[in-house]
């Protein structure tokens, strides 16, 4: 009782300091920390006023309003060099867009096919997927676009010697020109076909798992899956009486006239980005699968399953849990990455952001656009791998 009596009078001494109070001091620090940002904020604000009232350059976004004045090399919209500037970030931003992807799509499937290729019994094929991560994961991004663009695009032959391809296609150093589909009356009814094929899908591949939940017996999900997105619109595309033809290229004296064209740039960022990308999706993929405890594939073995079944139903849906989340900051680095476009005239978002800055001199406002909008694709990427992951993750019962 005495110690308690002597404990207790410690604590309520008014001598003792309030900075050896741990929540006091926490208080502290954080106002200290909390006056010291804002302080800075206000700092930066009006250290960039005052500069630009120096440079009577008026600030806000009304410039986004004037004509651009400039024309852009690919578009999926669209546009004119009579256009707005914020048409023009809208193009750039949906080029931007385009290419990760396309490239994301690339990159996954080739970094699954090299993933497992490194874990091949075959010696051959698990070492020519060592050399290619190796040479990949070891080589700058910027290195592997200008290798695509400068030494692989670049060399190619001019458009009069074209290399002619199969299916009316030539390859050029001005792109891949391909024919491109023109569709007829009554083409929308494909495209409603391929929907319904797709919901019918989704549909019986939850109805095989809620039967296989039950009963055990396996449904051939895939092949049924590929015959109603193939079939159905196959079957509209005979009923609507085949509503398609071909704008086939024709090769001139000095160029192609005629059919679609993939020009270099895209095909430098896609490729290089797709490619630098895969090899480290291919390691992650490789430490998911070895993070699958043997046992399993074991197991899988003794109910009769064959390698090839075992690895697709027993140890992939587990590796996923593993592959997932690294699989996420791999999709945002691709993303980031296709800024890198500006080095050889891919007009991204920062390529045309970077044209209409040197024409307006909205600096401030330019750079806060490409922030917002780097930051928003990255949330919603972020968002979409958390909600996949989720619905990967074990139920806990």
């Amino acid at each position: 009782m005495a110690s308690q009596d002597i404990a207790e009078s410690g604590r309520e001494s008014p001598g003792v300091s309030f900075l050896y109070d741990p929540k006091i001091r926490g208080i502290f620090y954080q106002a200290v920390v909390f006056i010291a940002i804002i302080t800075l904020i206000y700092w930066i604000v009006g250290n960039t006023v005052a500069n630009l009232q120096r440079s009577n350059i008026a600030s806000g976004f009304g410039f986004l309003k004037g004509r651009a004045g400039f024309d852009v090399s690919q578009s999926l919209v669209q546009y004119t060099s009579d256009s707005t500037y914020g048409r023009a970030l809208y193009v750039g931003f949906l080029n931007t867009l385009y290419v990760a992807i396309i490239g994301i799509v690339t990159a996954s499937i080739l970094g699954f096919l090299i993933g497992i290729g490194r874990l091949s019994q075959n010696w051959l094929i698990r070492k020519i997927c060592l050399v290619y991560v190796e040479v990949f994961r070891n080589i700058p991004p910027l290195l592997v676009i200008f290798f695509w663009y400068f030494g692989v695009l670049s060399v190619l032959p001019q458009a009069r010697e074209s290399l002619s391809l199969p299916f009316s296609s030539y390859l050029n150093n001005r792109g891949f020109s391909f024919p491109a589909p023109v569709w007829g009356h009554n083409a929308g009814l494909i495209g409603i076909a391929l929907i319904v094929g797709l919901v019918l899908s989704f549909l019986v591949a939850r109805w095989a798992r809620k039967r296989q939940m039950a009963t055990g017996q396996i449904f051939p999900v895939y092949r049924t899956a590929a015959a109603l997105i193939l079939g159905l619109p196959l079957l509209a595309f005979v009923v609507t009486g085949f509503p398609l033809s071909f704008d086939l290229p024709k090769l001139g004296t000095f160029n192609l006239s005629g059919g679609a064209q993939v020009k270099p740039e895209f095909l430098a960022l896609y490729l290089a980005l797709s490619f630098y990308t895969a090899a480290f999706i291919a390691e992650t993929v490789r430490a998911g699968i070895l993070g699958v405890n043997k046992g399993q594939t074991e197991a899988s073995y003794a109910l009769g399953l064959r390698p090839g079944q075992a690895t697709r139903l027993v140890v992939i849906p587990q590796a996923l849990r593993i592959i997932i989340p690294p699989l996420s900051s791999q999709y945002l680095n691709l993303t980031k990455n296709s800024s890198l476009a500006i080095a050889i005239g891919y007009p991204d978002l920062v390529a045309v952001g970077g044209t209409i800055l040197n024409q307006t001199g909205q600096s401030i406002e330019v750079v806060g656009i490409w922030m917002v909008v780097y930051l928003g694709i990255s949330l919603i990427t972020s968002g979409l791998m958390n909600w996949f992951n989720a619905k990967m993750a074990l139920v806990e019962r």
